[in-house]
């Protein structure tokens, strides 16, 4: 169960840096290589539930690991593990954050968009909360090829954070009838 939450963890992990990469790019209006807008935005999604099963999967093995000895209300409430609470309780928060979310969006047609979207922002706080959680909890954590994963992630993140900032960065008319600069 040890290996598996921490395959899975990291599955998540890149999967959720996926998604992010997406959803900015599904925002700007551009398209992906040959892929049209809509499909970027259903791989966005699909990628974002993927990510959101594995880290079901992550913290349901490490939650039956008697290594691990994580208590149902560790998986709620965060800083209240046993083991490097601050750490823990970063999974914790994102966890809570995806969850949100997620129901959210499952909730979409009822609290309309405006609600949706606003939750949907916090997508952005989830990213970099797993990322320190990962850092800070993970025993891989010396391992070059987790840090070389984390850096990749870390740097395509903030440059698609740097580019969704731009001026030039906004969703137009010309963008979607594919006259970019």
């Amino acid at each position: 169960m040890w290996a598996f939450g921490r395959v899975s963890g990291f599955v998540s992990l890149a999967l959720f840096t996926a998604s992010v990469l997406l959803g900015i790019l599904n925002r700007s209006g551009r398209p992906l290589l040959v892929l049209p807008r809509f499909s970027i935005s259903l791989l966005h999604r699909n990628i974002a539930l993927l990510a959101t099963v594995f880290l079901g999967l992550h913290v349901g093995s490490l939650l039956l690991d008697s290594f691990a000895k994580l208590n149902p209300v560790d998986m709620v409430v965060p800083f209240l593990g046993s083991y490097q609470p601050f750490w823990q309780g970063l999974g914790t928060v994102a966890l809570d954050l995806v969850l949100a979310v997620v129901v959210t969006a499952l909730l979409r047609h009822r609290i309309g968009q405006r609600t949706f979207r606003a939750v949907h922002w916090l997508s952005y706080g989830v990213w970099p909360v797993a990322m320190a959680h990962a850092l800070g909890n993970g025993t891989d954590v010396s391992s070059g090829w987790f840090l070389l994963l984390a850096a990749a992630s870390a740097v395509a993140v903030a440059a698609a954070l740097m580019w969704r900032l731009s001026p030039s960065f906004l969703e137009t008319f010309r963008a979607r009838q594919g006259n970019l600069p």
